[in-house]
């Protein structure tokens, strides 16, 4: 965005990192720390921002912040899980509703950044499936309500992202898994070590990159009559496609294998 001439503001939990980001900007960035998991950092940052952008306000609000809870639900500890929703749904709502007298006031828009995993739950994903669900149902939600006032809210479907991700999302998977007594683990491990490879293997294989996403996310922050759902990449555009003409069960006879992703793009 900074690039072609809007000014933006990149939250950032770690100074470190907002100033790497004003490094590689062109002068048009400013970071500001948010966490969006404590009301405290979001009623800064917002009035921080309000400092910012004074009588303009803003002209949009990407919500992309979240993280990935890998594991058979069965192992998925309670902490987890309410981790899980708090980063990628309660802490997206706190943002919203803390920013939007702001996007109010500068005829604005909201970009929820979801996942192709929003369409269709994988097995050994559901935390983070869940969290993507709810994302997509607040979303609708959201841009009904907010309609009247002429705030767009859209959402773009990233699929697999060759990232750091996975290796998170593997060593968590593990612990989750370790922590279950032994004979919970012995019902899964040899199903879900395989999912985990398989899934890997096929997701470093991915061409969609981040300059992808960004690009798709910039078109929706521009468009003059933004789309509702965009997606990136042709496994979220799939499972988009494969969520609406097939049945649960044709579903399940999918997705009941490991290697996901590349039935997804296949």
């Amino acid at each position: 965005m900074s690039r072609v001439g809007y000014h933006t503001i990149a939250g950032v939990r770690r100074s470190e990192d907002g100033e790497r980001l004003r490094a590689a900007a062109t002068g048009r960035l400013t970071p500001v720390i948010i966490d969006v998991t404590d009301e405290k950092s979001i009623r800064a940052a917002v009035h921080e921002v309000t400092e910012l952008t004074g009588e303009a306000g803003l002209w949009g609000l990407v919500n992309n912040a979240g993280i990935a809870v890998t594991a058979p639900l069965e192992c998925v500890p309670v902490e987890l899980l309410r981790r899980q929703l708090d980063i990628n749904v309660i802490g997206q709502v706190q943002v919203i509703q803390g920013f939007l007298p702001l996007l109010r006031t500068g005829a604005g828009r909201i970009v929820n950044v979801s996942s192709g995993l929003g369409n269709v739950a994988l097995p050994y994903l559901g935390a983070y499936a869940a969290s993507q669900f709810a994302k997509e149902a607040l979303s609708d939600a959201l841009r009904r309500e907010l309609a009247p006032q002429r705030i767009p809210v859209v959402v773009v479907q990233p699929g697999a992202v060759p990232t750091p991700l996975w290796d998170k999302m593997s060593e968590a998977g593990n612990r989750a898994l370790e922590s279950v007594p032994q004979p919970v683990q012995e019902l899964y491990r040899n199903a879900f070590l395989g999912f985990m490879e398989a899934n890997e293997t096929s997701a470093r294989s991915s061409r969609t990159t981040p300059g992808d996403v960004a690009r798709v996310v910039f078109r929706a922050l521009v468009a003059e009559r933004p789309r509702t759902r965009y997606t990136v990449g042709r496994d979220a555009a799939g499972s988009r496609v494969l969520s609406r003409l097939l049945p649960d069960r044709a579903l399940d006879r999918i997705f009941g294998g490991t290697s996901v992703w590349t039935s997804l793009r296949s």
